[in-house]
């Protein structure tokens, strides 16, 4: 929805900016009103959802306070690698703006001083190590000495706070600028910070005075699916073939790994399955990163396999799915890699397979941390939180809200408002596994002193299992030998995943070893019922191959869905005009003109520059550019 009209100096001026340069009517849902407050010269904290403008929350206060003689802004960020894109696509609509960091020759960063000491420039990006060296103070402390630095934007702000998911110790350094150069507006943004993160943001940046502008976290055009991991490579290859694949190729999307290795295997088999696959993460050479993440940006149809090291200000709107095959470490993490899909507002998936394993490795690795206490202790809760959202019966979206502190309705999108899960009374099911571990605990220190086991021992004495293990250490004789034979294998491991989850199972030690929390013994005397999830049925699966002809959720092409015939032809040439300058241009397609602006045109087929200039997206510097050339490549497809 849009925001009421406002008629101040500040806000028609910005929305002339919007239309004349960008090519938008009007600004979508807070981003008028952020841009005004900046405009005006205040401070401001901007939490926005990906996918929904914040980048135009700088860029219009930057391009209207430029114009009234006030100066160049200053964009921090940590992406060095995608800043030529940003560069780039901000020249594509007439607004001069550059880069400086280490990619650049002495050559090139002279001549980007030059224009900046000149004032011609009206945006430059910084990595936050860059900033603060001598020679760029020593510039900007000249230029705000004239009266030339209009903003400063800090993107991706949670990087300074050591509760949010992606700490960067460069960017605490952030927190001199008010004291630096004082009057000169700073805007804060980011995609994903709870309260712990926010109020960090906010000490560390010395953003106190600041307004805070909060949007909705709701991405309602992204489906939320979370699985019991079960030969996990398998059952991404099945979630791609059955939702993300035609007789046209795949989609694009991103695929998290916990780890480099797991990164490189699953590439390498996605690979040999017929996907057009990548690996990145921080272990590879430099040159290796940047060829994969300009193809994943350039191409059509590649898959990324990735850690965490990839993602962070990735632009590129038609990444139809993003799948993890670990367990992220918080709610903030996931939410932030999932927001990677369907930034263009197209219908995409959010996909998620989750063992005991990943809570198990999860847990210990914040507790054999070196951090301090209260650290551990927050990034607990903060795991604790994500657990929940897994192991939930209900609305994905609903839990995944709330953690933001967002009260929302079921949305009927995601995997539990679609396939509502069985729930079924474990309380019993509980006590048996409990009293089994502790049944272990009793036996070794009577007869081989102190020692635990591991899941499936466990699960074999639960079951009546007769193993070399068992037979070792006469757990035959145990009590609860046996009293599990009514559960399976798989029902036995769900029941243990979830019991560890809540917190009542602890898995120690090198070798994933169990014992009871404090918490089982209430559980064990029954003053605590347990309600689970019950496992779903190895033999089930939703979708299949019949289905990719017909996918509702994520169709390739989303943005020309609508679309007849004629106009699916005139979309396909404009499609390959696009690919053709973007290579001249040496940025990726999207720079050019999104999906949902060639749709456009496609369906409507205007026939002269005026009407050309009416479709959204299309700006003035555009229309003068490419206009002739897009009505010919219309006219041709008629």
């Amino acid at each position: 929805m849009n925001e009421t009209v406002d008629a101040s100096p500040q806000a028609t001026e910005a929305r002339r900016v919007l239309a004349d340069v960008f090519g938008y009517a009007a600004f979508r849902g807070q981003q008028g009103a952020v841009v005004e407050h900046v405009v005006a010269g205040q401070d401001a904290l901007v939490l926005m959802p990906t996918g929904a403008g914040k980048s135009l929350c700088y860029q219009v206060p930057a391009i209207v306070r430029h114009r009234a003689g006030q100066g160049v802004t200053v964009v921090v960020s940590p992406l060095i690698a995608l800043m030529h894109d940003q560069v780039g696509a901000l020249e594509e609509v007439g607004v001069h703006a550059a880069f400086l960091n280490s990619s650049q020759s002495l050559d090139e960063a002279q001549q980007v001083e030059r224009e900046l000491l000149s004032g011609r420039l009206v945006l430059l990006y910084v990595a936050p190590e860059r900033l603060m060296t001598p020679r760029l103070q020593g510039m900007l402390a000249s230029l705000h000495e004239r009266g030339r630095l209009a903003l400063f934007a800090i993107d991706e702000a949670h990087c300074v706070s050591q509760w949010g998911h992606d700490f960067r110790e460069e960017y605490l350094q952030l927190s001199v600028l008010h004291e630096q150069f004082p009057g000169v507006p700073r805007v804060a943004l980011t995609a994903t910070a709870d309260d712990h993160t926010r109020a960090d943001i906010v000490e560390r940046l010395q953003l106190q005075a600041a307004r805070l502008f909060l949007s909705s976290f709701d991405r309602p055009n992204i489906r939320y699916t979370i699985v019991e991991k079960d030969d996990p490579k398998r059952q991404l290859l099945r979630f791609i073939r059955d939702e993300h694949e035609d007789v046209d190729g795949h989609d694009c999307g991103i695929v998290y790994c916990g780890s480099r290795k797991k990164v490189e295997e699953t590439a390498a088999w996605l690979n040999a399955e017929g996907i057009q696959a990548l690996p990145y993460h921080a272990g590879l050479d430099a040159e290796v990163r940047r060829r994969h993440q300009d193809r994943f940006l350039r191409e059509e149809g590649i898959v990324m396999v990735a850690t965490i090291a990839f993602g962070m200000g990735i632009d590129k709107p038609d990444v139809r799915f993003v799948a993890h095959l670990d367990l992220p470490k918080n709610i903030e993490g996931y939410y932030q890699e999932t927001g990677r899909a369907g930034r263009d507002g197209e219908p995409a998936n959010a996909w998620m397979a989750y063992g005991l394993a990943d809570v198990v490795n999860q847990r210990r690795m914040i507790d054999e941390s070196p951090a301090e206490e209260e650290y551990k202790r927050i990034q607990r809760s903060k795991l604790d939180a994500l657990l929940s959202l897994a192991e939930s019966p209900a609305c994905r979206r609903v839990a995944l809200l709330a953690y933001f502190g967002e009260a929302s309705e079921s949305c009927g999108n995601c995997d539990n408002c679609l396939h509502p899960p069985a729930i079924w009374d474990a309380t019993e099911a509980a006590r048996k596994l409990l009293s089994c571990i502790y049944r272990f605990q009793q036996h070794g220190q009577q007869h081989f002193g102190a020692r635990s086991f591991g899941a499936g021992h466990l699960i074999d004495v639960l079951r009546g299992k007769a193993t070399d293990k068992v037979s070792q250490y006469g757990h035959a004789e145990l009590t609860t030998f046996g009293i599990g034979a009514d559960l399976s294998e798989p029902q036995w491991r769900t029941v243990l995943r979830q019991l560890v989850a809540q917190g009542h199972v602890v898995a120690e030690g090198e070798y994933n070893t169990l014992a009871l929390a404090d918490s089982a013994r209430a559980v064990l005397k029954g003053e605590v019922r347990v309600l689970l999830r019950q496992a779903p049925e190895a033999s089930t699966r939703r979708g299949g191959k019949g289905s990719r002809g017909s996918r509702s959720v994520t169709a390739r092409g989303a943005a020309d869905a609508q679309l007849d015939a004629a106009a699916q032809a005139r979309y396909a040439a404009l499609k390959r005009w696009r690919a053709e300058v973007a290579r001249e241009h040496g940025l990726p397609a999207y720079v050019i003109f999104h999906d949902a602006t060639l749709a456009e045109m496609a369906r409507r087929q205007p026939g002269h520059l005026a009407e050309l200039g009416e479709i959204s997206g299309v700006g003035a510097k555009k229309l003068e550019a490419y206009g002739q050339e897009i009505l010919r490549v219309l006219a041709a497809g008629a």
